[in-house]
């Protein structure tokens, strides 16, 4: 790693190991009669957060590079069925640090935000959509983006100008984002589209190609 990067790590590792030293509860529950594990919970979100940023998207592929470049900051990563396994029971806690981290940076009470949405197919075929567990969650649609019809849900991501993830007050939009139950649902948050006037549409020109 460059230098600037292992300050970020050093820096992220230190952060979250205090934060979960603060607060106990929110640490990740080892089976009982379990044997300790060898690398920390912080160290994990610290080596999660920095696959992430180097754009390792295969896990196995990720640990050859992190046991090549990185061992002497985790000379205890574990096997990828194990990296995979705790990251799945920290799911939660890498939550709750998300949200905490944010808060503690500049940028946490921005209060214009981006969204945009993928779709996720989940089936095909009428028998697949009726004994799916979506069943009455996911609905069809149509992906303009992508040119074809779907049915499945849509995921969507707020996040800020710069990139962090969280919830909003405002949130700039395409003309995707209408309908009647869509708009009884977000009534609390405002919206900033191109097909509707309202204040902050100076916001669109520079930032929806962001989105």
């Amino acid at each position: 790693m460059d230098t600037d990067l292992d300050t970020l790590a050093t820096a992220l590792y230190v952060t979250c190991d205090d934060l979960l030293k603060a607060h106990p509860e929110r640490v990740a529950p080892t089976p009982a009669g379990g044997f300790t594990p060898r690398i920390t919970d912080a160290e994990m979100v610290t080596v999660a957060v920095l696959q992430a940023i180097l754009g390792h998207t295969s896990e196995r592929r990720w640990l050859r590079y992190a046991r090549t470049h990185l061992r002497t900051m985790f000379p205890t990563l574990p096997c990828q069925s194990g990296y995979n396994k705790r990251l799945r029971a920290l799911a939660p806690t890498m939550a709750w640090l998300t949200h905490t981290l944010a808060a503690m940076t500049g940028v946490g009470d921005d209060t214009v935000w981006l969204a945009d949405s993928t779709p996720v197919e989940c089936g095909r075929s009428r028998e697949t959509t009726l004994r799916s567990d979506l069943a009455g969650w996911a609905e069809y649609g149509y992906c303009a983006s992508h040119s074809r019809f779907f049915w499945g849900p849509r995921l969507h991501l707020p996040a800020t100008v710069h990139g962090l993830p969280t919830m909003p007050i405002a949130i700039i939009v395409d003309q995707g984002y209408y309908s009647r139950a869509f708009e009884t649902k977000i009534a609390d948050i405002t919206l900033i589209r191109p097909t509707q006037p309202c204040p902050g549409r100076r916001f669109l020109t520079p930032l929806r190609q962001i989105i």
